[in-house]
């Protein structure tokens, strides 16, 4: 028997909104928005700070976790290291993932000394660390959802800004909810993820977070 999963072919008007969402909540953005977050939701733990320094704050997130990797994966690409810019297979995978996994690191870092930064950045990069070192692991087994790990990750985060602010985030977890929701679903209609690989991801995103909130705490 013909396995119809196999053969589905989602139309147009669910393949655009799809192919969107997947290019705004891209992994790489994704640490900026949890920065952003953290201004919009908490700005008192950035109290002292100029707007000038609020903004080069929130531009080195950008740059650290998305441009230069992105910039690397470019590079690959160009050097024909990689088979394109979209990571498609495996293989292409295991080097964009070791470049991610050094930035990610270096941003734990420099997070440890800060002390005009919420402490709970200290734990979500150092989640998003041992996420990516999770993820180039089991990409030998498995095309594991980046995507998935992204959003997965940022769900959990929230969560634990409630948990560590002891307050409640009910509307801000529900979005996140949404999101990570549309964002699998996305992943699932264009991609060639099966479902395996984007829940493998969704789980190892929240569960990193959880050992970056137990180890940072």
């Amino acid at each position: 028997m013909q396995d119809q999963s196999a053969t589905y072919q989602p139309s147009v008007l669910l393949r655009f909104p799809a192919n969107v969402i997947s290019y705004v909540f891209h992994p790489l953005f994704i640490p900026t928005y949890v920065f952003l977050f953290l201004v919009y939701q908490f700005p008192i733990e950035f109290t002292g700070i100029t707007e000038w320094q609020m903004k080069l704050k929130l531009f080195g997130t950008f740059w650290m976790t998305a441009f230069f990797p992105a910039f690397a994966v470019f590079l690959l690409w160009r050097l024909k290291l990689v088979s394109g810019i979209h990571l498609k297979t495996q293989k292409d995978r295991i080097i964009p993932y070791i470049i991610t996994m050094f930035f990610y690191w270096w941003m734990y870092y420099l997070s440890r000394n800060m002390k005009d930064q919420p402490e709970v950045l200290k734990f979500f990069y150092f989640g998003i660390f041992i996420s990516t070192s999770i993820g180039v692991i089991l990409n030998n087994y498995m095309k594991i959802s980046m995507h998935g790990i992204g959003v997965g990750g940022a769900w959990a985060a929230v969560v634990l800004f409630a948990l560590y602010y002891q307050t409640t985030l009910g509307v801000a977890i529900s979005v996140a909810t949404l999101l990570t929701g549309l964002v699998c679903t996305s992943r699932l209609l264009v991609s060639n993820h099966s479902q395996k690989e984007v829940y493998m991801g969704l789980l190892v995103g929240v569960l990193c977070q959880l050992v970056g909130y137990w180890f940072v705490f």
